[in-house]
């Protein structure tokens, strides 16, 4: 007779995740019974106040650490906290986003649909569904970086995946490619998870189990089928790659990045990277460390494609957001290499690149929702020319973002580049440093480009025009702005507290 055991959880440390997840129902509730003149404001409301309560709650539990917060499930470390809050950092900013833009208020009434559709068209009614999705994505971008077995992490997985899939085609009442993102991110996404669950089965079939612990224990012990292995790194790998974007699995990056609203490829680009690199921090960190030469040729590989595709395709875009999306391509490169170095140099600097990485990138999309003509965002790089004399601000603030993406000393990008690099080169591995530094070299091309078009180049004469920022995407530019300037100038506080804090528990 099997006896029962009842589950034992620390509510204490899983607080985070449970608050979010308790904001994202009551967020659902609201959307089913209150009035349209109430809701927007109401969903606004409940979701920020939930990410700052959770936001406060990881705070709290910043000195803890656990390894049974929910019976061996997830693991509660320094990492983990810092993984926890930037997502919640960067989701804040996310809505302020989302909350400020258009793409949400559809005012077409040209596209097929039915009479009920069009009349919410032409009322402008706001599609404040967008709430409960940012929340349970939230939720599973916090438990994917903390989960020790597959079973959580492919939960894990999905709950961050399945609402990005549905934000993707959010506007697809003002813009068809926003059908078309949608639908091209939910079908390699679920490739993604079966080479994902594929992968799993063959770990576990290697160390008859499906914990972290339990596999690590397995490689150091030698046991097992090694070729079981090797086929399970691979499968389980290209899941992770897949939502980090880099090569071969990175086709869908810059559909989506152009045809999801802007709002929702800042949020997804930034946050869905620190989720996604954190898991295969840990599970590389902590499970596969004993393996390290038998992944560590295929990574390389990998990383050395990344780099030098991403920054070579990107200069031939003429859209932004897809040279934003290639250039995200790049950096997921460069974020490999702190995987590859395996030391805690490369914790430290895959962490802080991460966040400041994330600040740039939702910065440099809350300024593209502002460079705008009579259809709505203008997205073509050539009509961005003579914006800095058009609006001096929004051109310096965009082309510092840029030089921060760049690695220009002076910006978070530079300390990110030189902090990664450097543990590279520290783990021995010399050449993903030079094909690093030279992909920068390759991406400082673009981004001068375009910074040289804003500053030097004549006036569209199209109509392109900078709107007004209204407060929240006012404060979500300057807050960006600020962090990107301060990482740069001043970042030895911040590298310490990560320093001090990032270290996985096994």
């Amino acid at each position: 007779m099997i006896a029962f055991v009842a589950p034992s959880l620390s509510y204490s440390l899983l607080a985070p995740i449970l608050i979010v997840l308790g904001g994202a129902v009551l967020t659902v509730i609201f959307e089913a019974f209150l009035s349209k003149a109430i809701r927007p404001i109401a969903q606004l409301s409940v979701t920020l106040g939930t990410l700052v309560l959770a936001l406060g709650q990881v705070w709290r539990i910043r000195h803890e650490s656990s390894l049974t917060a929910a019976m061996g499930s997830v693991a509660i470390d320094g990492p983990a906290i810092l993984l926890q809050a930037s997502v919640l950092i960067l989701a804040v900013l996310g809505v302020f986003l989302i909350a400020d833009h258009d793409h949400f208020t559809v005012v077409a009434a040209t596209l097929p649909g039915s009479e009920e559709e069009l009349a919410s068209i032409r009322s402008g009614e706001k599609l404040t569904e967008v709430y409960p999705l940012t929340l349970f994505a939230v939720a599973g971008m916090m438990l994917f970086p903390i989960a020790t077995d597959l079973i959580t992490l492919f939960v894990a997985l999905e709950m961050l995946s399945l609402p990005l899939y549905l934000m993707a085609g959010l506007s697809r009442r003002r813009r068809l490619m926003s059908q078309e993102a949608a639908l091209k991110y939910f079908l390699l996404g679920a490739f993604s998870s079966a080479f994902f669950l594929f992968g799993a089965a063959f770990l576990y079939g290697y160390s008859g189990s499906v914990s972290l612990a339990g596999i690590y224990e397995a490689v150091s012990g030698g046991t097992g089928n090694s070729v079981f292995l090797l086929i399970g790194i691979i499968f389980l790998s290209v899941g992770l790659l897949f939502k980090v974007g880099a090569v071969p699995f990175h086709a869908w990056t810059p559909d989506v990045y152009q045809g999801a609203p802007t709002p929702v490829t800042a949020f997804m680009a930034a946050a869905t990277k620190v989720a996604a690199f954190g898991a295969i921090l840990r599970i590389f960190y902590t499970s596969f460390a004993n393996a390290y030469w038998d992944w560590r040729p295929i990574l390389t590989v990998i990383a050395i494609i990344t780099m030098v595709f991403g920054s070579l395709v990107a200069i031939s875009q003429r859209d932004i957001k897809r040279m934003l999306a290639y250039s995200s391509i790049a950096h997921a490169g460069f974020l490999l290499s702190g995987v590859i170095a395996l030391n805690k140099a490369g914790l430290d600097a895959s962490i802080f690149y991460l966040f400041a990485y994330g600040m740039a990138t939702l910065g440099a999309f809350a300024v593209v929702t502002l460079v705008r003509d009579s259809a709505g965002e203008v997205t073509d790089i050539n009509r961005w020319a003579g914006l800095g004399k058009r609006s001096p601000f929004v051109a310096t603030v965009f082309a510092t973002f840029l030089l921060a993406f760049a690695g220009i000393p002076l910006t978070s990008g530079f300390i990110g580049k030189f902090s990664i690099f450097s543990a590279a080169y520290e783990s021995g591995n010399e050449l993903i440093v030079v094909v690093g530094v030279l992909s920068s070299a390759i991406a400082a091309y673009f981004y001068v480009r375009v910074i040289v078009l804003m500053f030097f180049t004549d006036l569209a004469e199209d109509g392109t025009s900078v709107i007004i920022p209204s407060i929240l995407t006012r404060a979500t530019i300057v807050v960006t702005f600020a962090i990107t300037v301060f990482l740069g100038v001043f970042p030895a506080p911040f590298l310490n507290f990560i320093s001090s804090t990032a270290t996985f528990i096994r």
